[in-house]
């Protein structure tokens, strides 16, 4: 798991034109993620928004891969999600949430998934952008990914999570004071 820096929300020059390139790279290779969407247009926002590219690069080196999978014509933002093939890997092995984590009695993760997307700047996907993502590709196939949770659910708990298997998509509760190896969480950003 990686350890986020707050302090700094900004990437250089030179880190952001690299970082550019490899979001202009998958684009272009998954055009079926975003069909009519032109790269120029998401370019030119991302450039004018450095803390949303901050956060996107921490999808990034936290293993999430991001991608564009919509736009938002009510906002006019474009919709990143971490589209890697299995949970990011930088982001597993947490509790669902900052509460369930200090409440372990023993072995407590760093952190926490929604302690993690807030430093990150990103949201857990609802059970509804999870299902929409896998209409794009075959995500999770080995892991699961925590979900945002509905608040009376987890005053009594518990915590969300969806996998795919058997060609399906699967929605369970476990302890939000769980964690596994083999779940993390997916994140997304509107920008």
């Amino acid at each position: 798991m990686q350890k986020i820096s707050s302090t700094e929300k900004k990437l250089s020059k030179e880190e952001t034109l690299a970082f550019l390139e490899v979001l202009r790279t998958r684009f272009l290779e998954h055009k079926h993620r975003h069909k009519g969407l032109v790269w120029e247009d998401v370019a030119k926002k991302l450039k004018a928004k450095s803390k949303k590219l901050w956060s996107l690069h921490m999808m990034e080196t936290t293993g999430g891969e991001p991608d564009v999978v919509g736009f938002n014509k009510d906002t006019g933002e474009f919709v990143f999600v971490d589209c890697a093939e299995e949970s990011p890997k930088g982001r597993r092995s947490l509790c669902f949430d900052e509460y369930a984590r200090v409440s372990r009695k023993e072995h407590a993760p760093e952190s926490s998934a929604v302690g993690m997307a807030t430093e990150m700047g990103i949201k857990l996907l609802s059970e509804k952008d999870y299902r929409a993502l896998q209409k794009l590709e075959v995500f999770d196939t080995k892991t699961s990914s925590w979900i945002e949770t509905p608040a009376e659910m987890r005053t009594l708990g518990g915590a969300l999570f969806c996998d795919r298997r058997y060609n399906s998509v699967f929605v369970y509760h476990n302890g939000a004071e769980s964690y596994y190896a083999s779940r993390g969480f997916r994140g997304s950003l509107s920008v």
